[in-house]
């Protein structure tokens, strides 16, 4: 069903060229809104590493199988040729310091070098939608100083540069905080809108950038699926630090505690599991699954999800996600962040804080019978995903948002 005013509009979606992990989930909830509001929408993902330029399918083959969801219709990419990040400007405004672990500089200075396909530089838009500050240099180009630009945040970026810059051997002296930070709300400047994911991050750029417009918009996350059902008790995490912390976390501290309790680990986290601790993924690497062409299907397969999150910021999809399953769920508070006080008080969804609790609530619900689809689909947790988090509701508050900036 279009939304009055959005048919033929033409929509530019630009958005990180990552897959398999929460922004690309949001990615596609957007351009299925859009869609579904009768908008024309051009995605357009843009590679932070060099030599990712439109026209070379080859080098881009590996995405391309990785998001077999967008090939549902347009889909261009974008990336800064090799020859542009060897001049001396690039040289010492943006290698050197990335070398000291500036994150924003790097990510800005290829977006600003990206090559972009013909075809979709030479049109005109009505609207520009851009995923990650980072991506503003392509945003704008594309906005051409006429259409509006709505820039989804993601959470506040400067923080988990720092979290992964604790991890790796960068040149002294390191980047400050700071630094990226205030790279990051310059080019949040540059957009007419800004979209925040949970009321944290909202919070946050509100006092940070006050004179800008700022609204809270949970992100659209695609459904998983209510059934059929089985038996599988299972987490589902992607390779990023916090979540390679909270399953170390589960499997030094909660599996020894709930024995015999079979759980499968589903997505790439187990790459940075390896990684970081080696001989406790050895000893549990039965339980991983690694990467899943189809997240769904552990979702429809199972009885149980959970989340053993210890670290993070910013609302957690693959939370949403469970949610929209209709399985029941043991977290721990954090893995609920940005939500309101209702999902703490969900029946289905049992909230324990320690390690103990967490392995004692395992260990009772391991022996349920697994929820039958008319159940999962009735559950709270899949009403409080529908009333914040589905595409009917995302869209209505899009359209409510965007029509001030198409003059409507």
């Amino acid at each position: 069903m279009s939304e009055a005013g959005f048919a033929g509009r033409r929509v530019a979606l630009v958005h990180p060229s990552w897959h398999s992990c929460g922004t690309y989930r949001v990615v596609l909830g957007q351009i299925e809104a859009y869609r579904a509001m009768g908008a024309e929408v051009f995605p357009i993902a843009v590679s932070s590493d060099p030599g990712f330029v439109p026209g070379r399918d080859w080098i881009w083959k590996s995405f391309a199988q990785a998001t077999p969801e967008l090939d549902a219709g347009l889909r261009f990419y974008g990336g800064a040729p090799f020859h542009a990040v060897l001049g001396p400007r690039f040289l010492t405004r943006t290698l050197w310091p990335y070398l000291h672990g500036d994150q924003a500089a790097i990510r800005l200075g290829m977006a600003a070098r990206a090559k972009l396909p013909r075809e979709l530089a030479a049109r005109d838009y009505d609207l520009v939608h851009c995923n990650h500050f980072f991506l503003m240099p392509v945003a704008r180009r594309l906005a051409r100083g006429r259409a509006p630009i709505l820039l989804d945040t993601h959470d506040l970026q400067a923080r988990q540069f720092e979290l992964f810059n604790a991890r790796m051997p960068w040149l002294s002296p390191r980047v400050a905080y700071e630094q990226m930070l205030a790279q990051e709300l310059e080019a949040m400047r540059g957009a007419d809108l800004l979209l925040h994911l949970n009321a944290q991050e909202a919070e946050d750029f509100r006092a940070l950038l006050p004179e800008k417009r700022h609204a809270l918009l949970y992100p659209p996350t695609p459904s998983a699926p209510m059934g059929p059902g089985g038996a599988d008790i299972v987490i589902v995490s992607s390779n990023n630090t916090a979540n390679v912390e909270s399953v170390i976390w589960f499997l030094r501290e909660i599996a020894p505690k709930a024995p015999g309790v079979a759980v499968k680990i589903a997505g790439n986290v187990d790459a940075g599991v390896r990684a970081g601790a080696p001989e406790l993924y050895e000893a549990h690497k039965g339980r991983f699954l690694g990467r899943v062409d189809d997240p769904g299907a552990v979702y429809a397969g199972a009885k149980l999800v959970l989340l053993p999150t210890i670290s993070g910021t910013g609302l957690s999809i693959k939370t949403v996600e469970a949610m929209s399953s209709g399985l029941p769920i043991i977290a721990t508070p954090q893995a609920l962040r940005g939500m309101d006080a209702e999902a703490f008080q969900l029946p289905g969804v049992s909230v324990v804080e320690t390690a103990d609790d967490f392995a004692g609530a395992l260990t009772v619900s391991a022996a349920d019978s697994p929820p039958r689809e008319s159940d999962r689909s009735a559950s709270p947790a899949r009403a409080y995903y529908e009333s914040r988090f589905s595409l009917p509701a995302y869209r209505r508050s899009l359209a409510t948002l965007a029509k001030p900036l198409l003059g409507l």
